[in-house]
């Protein structure tokens, strides 16, 4: 989600003191960075993780990119997943059907395996939006935002059944070097936006559907959100905005890797 506040995260404080998580280590090898190109290989389906077997790493630097090409749309959903909102946005996508990249915060998917099963199911990614959704991460320790970073992957990969995050999405956007190199060595893309829906400020259908027409110029990957409040406004705008890009000769896929 976009950086709305310069303070810890909302879930943080409600699970700061019981994750109790251990910071993990990491000896991956650190890929070196690429250009965003659309040409790029493109996430086909996500697959399970089978035990031993290697992380292939992946570029580290943003992607904003779609792998549909020059009129392609990424449609990517932060927060979740949640019991009451996640369902509703899936049955949009469904209705319409789009793909999208679910950035997930790992507390919720592992309160939530459930959904987080059906969002796979669906045919939808996976992108790994860390642990308590800090938006201070570029102002903590490397061992801090490994944690976040890595234990959430732990925590969704077992919340899917086996399906990893091939995407990882700072909270407010707060990436580092060190927390894209990270990401990268373990299969996920570091994840950026060019359209900010403001759902989560909640500022009413009609704004919402306004700003996305605006702003789709700026590029392909557009920011909503499915958790951390009423969403209704991004249920409702999503029935809008989707059958609109269409008309306007849009393909909805994934994030370029």
């Amino acid at each position: 989600m976009a950086r709305h506040s310069g303070g810890r995260g909302w879930y943080g404080k409600l699970v700061g003191a019981a994750l109790g998580v251990t910071v993990l280590a990491t000896g991956a090898s650190l890929w070196t960075a690429q250009a965003d190109a659309v040409g790029a290989s493109s996430p086909k389906a996500s697959a399970p993780a089978k035990p031993g077997s290697d992380v292939k790493a992946v570029a580290e630097t943003i992607v904003h990119a779609s792998d549909k090409g020059a009129r392609g749309v990424n449609i990517t959903i932060d927060d979740g997943p949640d019991p009451v909102w996640t369902p509703q946005v899936l049955d949009v996508l469904r209705e319409y059907g789009v793909k999208a990249t679910f950035c997930m915060v790992g507390t919720q998917a592992q309160a939530h395996p459930d959904l987080v099963k059906k969002v796979v199911a669906a045919g939808h990614l996976l992108c790994n939006h860390s642990v308590s959704h800090d938006t201070t991460m570029d102002r903590q320790s490397e061992a801090y935002q490994s944690q976040q970073i890595l234990d959430a992957e732990r925590m969704i990969t077992k919340a899917s059944g086996g399906v990893r995050p091939v995407y990882y999405r700072a909270p407010g956007g707060a990436f580092t070097p060190y927390s894209r190199k990270l990401a990268a060595s373990r299969g996920m893309r570091p994840l950026g936006w060019n359209v900010d829906s403001k759902d989560f400020e909640r500022p009413g259908t009609d704004a919402m559907v306004a700003t996305v027409e605006r702003e789709l110029p700026n590029g392909p990957t557009i920011l909503f959100h499915d958790a951390g409040g009423d969403r209704s406004q991004t249920v409702a705008a999503l029935r809008r905005i989707l059958p609109w890009l269409q008309e306007q000769g849009y393909s909805c896929g994934f994030p370029v890797r």
